[in-house]
C-alpha cells in the first residue's frame, strides 16, 4: 500500500481538543524520530469555523463572520482520519515546520500566516466544504 498521508491531503482530528476538525497536512515524517518514535505529521486546522453569511447582511458583518481561528500541531497517523480531499494550498516550509511551535512567538506568527491563507481560500469560494463543519 503507498503512502497517502502527504502535503496537502485534508484530514479529520479524531482525538483531543480539536477532536472532529478539518485540518490539512503541512509537512509528514513517516519515519520515526528520537523525540516521535511513530509516523506523525505537522497539520494546519480549523479551530473555529466561519459563520453563516446572508444576502441582508453589512459589509461589515460579513467580515466579521468570515473569520476563521486556526491551529497548528503534530498528531500522530492514528489520530488523524484521512478524507480522498486534498488542498492545494502552498504553505511556506521554512516558516512552518515542528521547530517554529517550540517558540511561542514564532508559533503566534506561523498560525496568523496559517489564518490569512485559509481567509484567502474562502473568500475565493474555492473548496467550501472544508470551511463547513
Amino acid at each position: 500500500m503507498g503512502k497517502f498521508m502527504k502535503s496537502g491531503k485534508v484530514v479529520l482530528v479524531l482525538g483531543g481538543r480539536f477532536a472532529g476538525r478539518k485540518a490539512v497536512i503541512v509537512k509528514n515524517y513517516d519515519e520515526a524520530t528520537n523525540d516521535k518514535p511513530y509516523g506523525h505529521a505537522l497539520v494546519a486546522g480549523i479551530e473555529r469555523y466561519p459563520r453563516r453569511v446572508t444576502r441582508g447582511m453589512g459589509k461589515k458583518k460579513m467580515k466579521e463572520r468570515s473569520k476563521i481561528k486556526p491551529f497548528l500541531r503534530v498528531y500522530n497517523y492514528n489520530h488523524l482520519m484521512p478524507t480522498r480531499y486534498s488542498v492545494d494550498l502552498a504553505f511556506d516550509k521554512a516558516n512552518l515546520n515542528k521547530e517554529v511551535l517550540k517558540d511561542p512567538m514564532k508559533k503566534k506568527k506561523a498560525r496568523n500566516m496559517v489564518r490569512t491563507r485559509f481567509e484567502e481560500r474562502y473568500k475565493t469560494g474555492k473548496n467550501k466544504w472544508f470551511f463547513q463543519k
